[in-house]
């Protein structure tokens, strides 16, 4: 609840002094009840005038809150206009009562290992595991000799590191450049110069990859992977390594975002583009926000990379907070594949049949010349499924479900069609503007992509990559490789060819960020492919006039950032402003709104139609008014929870979707 969003004192009993410790879980009446709680300080006395209620129990001994990411949970919950309870919950798991019997219980660490205590000065639990402590891997290579040389700035970054200082970086990679290592070789130098590592990817396949260089350049037992996926036992088990000071260096998914490490020397995250990155529980985070927040803090060094740039990472280098680390042109178009569209002037001229086509005659015979070649193929294809929309083949009318109008969709070629939303099937479905009942496809997915080129190229083995399941590799010889965006396996040795289909259903999609994702994916998937001097090509099948297209072409990630940067500027969407976003009954949000004492600059927009018969109401200020707008939302929200309130408001500052 907003308006109980502080500490509250309260008397530590004589037999619970010594167990007390800040940063302890703890049991407390509030209200009548037994509540959990943390415990965040220790103090002599008390400002309160009352009379103070005991501490009712100390649930664990074990000080799993550390100081430093209590600072960081309130300073999160401030810029997201979120309560601090809600934060915490999001940064430290639950606890696994027998993970943490038998790591407290372990035998004393041998020489040459780290135990788990508290620094000097507080009060903590030995929980020793067993781990190496700190220190430089073996055999390190000087950053001359690691893949950052192909980065004019790369060597620099590496020495920053190793002397102990904080660069902050925005990092374009180049396309085939194994990302993993590069970060493995910062984080290892980050470590030879005695300091720690939190570093954030998207999912579990990059969170594979990255395991395994580290583990390749730091050697075993020296990081600890924190993800949702772990279960408990084993996730809570990683969260004690790391707050306890048994490993420098901590990867992960989005939980690992506040993975407590001692003496933090750099926060990294791996394309900060992907939606995965922004939490979906209150009060919605983005893990480039709370890693940048962290880098603040504790000044230590940040590293934003990806094969493309976000806006958000583009106004951190035009307001100098961080540095670019790009590689010079020549180098760029040694290494990038040769990249061609379909529904250019040139293209259309020889294929008039390209601008309806979905496999052009360029993409097909790009395909068919490369696994004659014995190379793989890499098709891109924006939807999973068969044929996830159908419409009437007479009339063309979208095939909607008789029950709840969702869009009707087929699970295969001799499979009847059912609704997307309420799962009824349709077996006589009939189109009610003209009573055909033959259906023909309205967008095309995955599987029935694959099922049309294995006809079209027999003999050529086709693999699918998608939601069903995510291929981590895939071999080298010819074979035809349809996958979703983000589900793209790795090929050995790289792809002879890459095709990116159905453009249109990115490039079209109301979003403030439809150009951006489009090209995100797509060079996420380009970069998989050879250079062009060893026979690498891409085909993407739309307009070269385009802007993503043209970003794409010049593999020049940073200049369709600028340009979307200073797109938004001039409208006044974010990055470039502040912008909250309250979503509820028309009478809920008006509600809020009218205790809300908003900064005078701020601008109130909408309201717009919302999910479930709600409305979304847009708050808009500048950047520097940004806190104040938090601040304002936060106290209004605390006026209605304080009075009872119960029709709840959804707020979120800076989200993801805006419309």
């Amino acid at each position: 609840m907003p308006h109980l969003d502080r500490p509250f004192d309260y008397l530590v009993p004589a037999d619970l002094a010594d167990v007390a410790v800040p940063g302890a879980r703890v049991k407390v009446r509030f209200a009548g009840q037994l509540v959990d709680g943390w415990l965040l300080t220790r103090v002599a006395e008390s400002a309160h005038p009352g009379k103070l209620a005991y501490l009712e129990k100390v649930v664990s001994p074990v000080p799993v809150l550390a100081p430093e990411i209590a600072q960081l949970a309130r300073a999160v919950a401030d810029r997201y206009a979120g309560v601090l309870a809600d934060v915490l919950r999001l940064a430290v798991p639950p606890r696994h009562a027998r993970v943490e019997k038998a790591v407290t219980a372990e035998p004393p660490a041998p020489a040459g290992t780290a135990e788990l205590t508290e620094p000097a000065g507080t009060v903590g639990v030995p929980v020793a595991v067993g781990q190496p402590t700190p220190t430089a891997a073996p055999g390190r290579p000087e950053p001359a000799e690691t893949g950052w040389r192909d980065y004019p700035a790369g060597p620099a970054l590496l020495r920053a590191l190793t002397q102990g200082r904080a660069p902050r970086a925005v990092w374009s990679a180049l396309p085939g450049a194994d990302w993993a290592d590069r970060y493995a070789e910062a984080a290892a130098a980050t470590v030879a110069g005695g300091r720690g590592v939190v570093m954030v990817v998207a999912d579990a396949r990059d969170l594979d990859r990255l395991d395994a260089a580290l583990t390749a350049v730091l050697g075993d037992g020296r990081h600890v992977c924190l993800s949702a996926a772990l279960g408990p036992a084993r996730r809570y088990r990683a969260f004690l390594a790391a707050r306890f000071g048994a490993v420098p260096v901590v990867i992960g998914t989005r939980a690992a975002m506040f993975a407590p490490v001692r003496r933090l020397g750099l926060v990294a995250i791996w394309d900060d583009g992907d939606d995965l990155h922004a939490e979906p529980r209150s009060p919605y985070p983005h893990a480039r926000e709370v890693l940048l927040t962290r880098a603040r803090l504790a000044d230590a060094a940040a590293l934003v990379g990806g094969y493309t740039r976000t806006a958000e990472a583009q106004l951190l280098v035009e307001t100098g907070w961080a540095r670019e680390v790009v590689a010079g042109r020549e180098t760029v178009r040694a290494r990038t594949p040769a990249i061609a569209p379909t529904g250019d002037d040139p293209q259309l001229a020889r294929d008039p049949g390209a601008v309806t086509a979905r496999l052009p005659s360029l993409a097909w015979t790009t395909a068919r010349d490369t696994l004659r070649a014995a190379l793989p193929v890499l098709v891109q294809v924006p939807r999973r499924g068969y044929l996830p929309a159908v419409a009437c083949a007479e009339c063309r009318t979208p095939a909607r479900c008789p029950h709840c109008a969702g869009p009707l969709a087929l699970p295969s070629a001799t499979g009847t069609p059912a609704c997307r939303w309420c799962g009824r099937v349709a077996a006589a479905y009939a189109c009610p503007e003209c009573g055909g009942r033959r259906l023909r496809a309205a967008v095309t997915g995955a599987r029935r992509t694959a099922e049309e080129l294995g006809r079209a190229f027999p003999g050529v083995p086709v693999r699918t990559s998608g939601r069903e399941e995510v291929l981590a590799t895939v071999p080298g010889g010819a074979g035809l490789v349809v996958a979703t965006p983000g589900a793209e396996p790795v090929a050995e040795g790289g792809y002879g060819a890459v095709l990116l289909l159905d453009s249109w259903a990115l490039l079209t999609r109301a979003d403030l960020r439809a150009g951006e994702e489009a090209l995100r994916r797509w060079m996420s998937a380009a970069a998989l492919a050879r250079p062009a001097a060893a026979g690498g090509r891409v085909v993407v099948v739309a307009d070269g006039a385009l802007a993503p297209v043209q970003a794409l072409l010049r593999w020049d990630a940073g200049w369709f950032a600028a340009r979307e940067l200073a797109e938004r500027r001039e409208l006044g969407f974010p990055p470039a402003v502040r912008m909250a976003s309250l979503t509820g009954s028309a009478a809920a949000v008006a509600d809020l709104l009218a205790e809300a004492r908003l900064p005078d600059a701020a601008e109130v927009l909408g309201p717009v139609p919302a999910d479930d018969d709600r409305e979304r109401m847009l708050v808009r200020v500048p950047r520097a008014r940004a806190a104040a707008l938090a601040e304002a939302l936060h106290s209004a929200a605390g006026v209605r929870t304080a009075r009872k309130a119960t029709d709840p408001v959804r707020l979120q500052v800076d989200p993801l979707s805006l419309f």
